[in-house]
């Protein structure tokens, strides 16, 4: 089973929209894990399966241009992370996938984009990763190397970065 809905409406920089951010909520996380729920309730009677979440690199740290999407990822990640621990004594795989920039929809119109990749070579990466039992997997795999060095960032200075 794959999840791969998510949200990420433009956000001002003076914007605090509750009803926007927990929109945002209801389909990264509350999607996330009904659908999670579900699959890890089949794949635990059967003993086997591989549930993959598609999460984000923006679960890596909380950006100023997207504070409510940042967390939603970032819950994702901790949860895919809890049922790959909980699920792993029944034979059953979770695998949490982290893209960087993927050409959709959501990003139309954000102009040049790091490492921008076609949907079709994401889902390719994104199934290379599952069939290979990877826990975790940014893709592309460059990324890590972005999140390496963002999470390493002390918060005193990445909250002056335009991030």
């Amino acid at each position: 089973m794959v999840y791969a809905a998510a949200v990420m409406p433009k956000v001002a920089k003076d914007e605090y929209d509750t009803e926007k951010d927990l929109e945002q909520l209801a389909v990264n996380v509350g999607g996330c894990i009904a659908w999670g729920n579900a699959a890890a309730r089949l794949f635990q009677s059967q003993r086997f399966g591989t549930l993959v979440g598609i999460s984000s690199i923006a679960g890596e740290r909380g950006r100023k241009g997207a504070p409510v999407y940042c967390t939603t990822k970032a819950a994702m990640n901790t949860y895919l992370e809890a049922l790959r621990n909980r699920l792993s004594e029944c034979g059953v795989h979770v695998c949490t996938i982290k893209p960087g920039f993927v050409d959709t929809d959501m990003t139309k119109g954000m102009g040049k984009l790091l490492w921008l990749i076609s949907a079709d070579e994401a889902a390719r990466l994104i199934l290379k990763a599952a069939r290979a039992k990877a826990n975790e997997r940014f893709v592309p795999r460059q990324w890590w190397i972005v999140a390496t060095i963002i999470k390493n960032i002390p918060s005193f200075v990445f909250k002056k970065l335009n991030v």
